[in-house]
């Protein structure tokens, strides 16, 4: 998705509430119903339907406003599948990331197999524009040295982990568009608020969280300080669909 505006016409809640409400969906692993009591307890009155409509509606929107702001992928490409469970059925989910631990694409298939690798590396070519599985490789990158070993593809695994734990919390996932739609945003999204705790210090860490938090409100386009106020008088609305 290209630079878009958003645009927040019908909303007859103030921007603040919304970008908050997708930030405390995408960045901890609550339900929708949970996320509507941590907004009661701050004095907004808003329903749980109207935060999954949010958070579908300006999800992926920022999340692709944060991928414009990271730097150029790496030069090596870890490439993993995982089996998860959508509506009884076994899927795979691919995921690309960089040596850096940045996600690159995602991608929910049916297959495991030459032809799902090609899918989805051509198309993570295509959204990155640039390159580093087996034959799929060979196909598409021929002249791109391509390893295969247990232990060389760690990192993308760890990257499957807060997937893993969402996943948990909603009970699984019950269609593949679905999953494909919130794992699109959550990998753009959480992956910004996680910047390695264990290789800072806590000087350090609460720095570098301030950073991503004005990088956050830059990308809403909103400040989210507001709503950290303790107010107990109710704000009521709605939305249009």
């Amino acid at each position: 998705m290209g630079a878009v505006s958003l645009s927040y016409k019908g909303h007859r809640y103030p921007v603040e509430v919304i970008s908050h409400c997708v930030w405390l969906y995408h960045r901890f692993p609550l339900s929708f119903r949970e996320v509507e009591e941590l907004m009661l307890e701050r004095g907004v009155s808003v329903s749980c339907e109207t935060v999954r409509r949010w958070c579908g509606k300006f999800g992926q929107a920022y999340a692709n406003a944060l991928r414009r702001r990271q730097p150029w992928p790496g030069d090596k490409w870890h490439l993993d599948e995982v089996f998860i469970k959508i509506n009884g059925d076994q899927k795979y989910l691919w995921r690309a990331v960089d040596q850096d631990g940045n996600v690159l694409d995602i991608l929910v298939q049916s297959r495991r197999d030459k032809a799902a690798a090609r899918h989805f590396f051509r198309r993570l070519l295509k959204e990155t524009g640039s390159t580093p599985y087996g034959a799929a490789h060979r196909e598409v990158r021929p002249s791109v040295e391509h390893r295969s070993h247990k232990g060389l593809n760690n990192r993308a695994e760890n990257s499957h982990q807060p997937t893993r734990q969402r996943e948990r919390t909603m009970k699984g996932f019950r269609s593949v568009g679905g999953a494909q739609r919130f794992l699109a945003a959550f990998s753009g999204i959480s992956p910004h608020f996680r910047p390695g705790r264990h290789q800072r210090t806590a000087p350090d860490h609460r720095l570098e969280m301030t950073v991503r938090f004005t990088i956050w409100d830059q990308r809403s386009p909103v400040s989210s300080a507001c709503l950290l106020r303790r107010d107990r008088e109710p704000t009521t609305g709605s939305t249009t669909p």
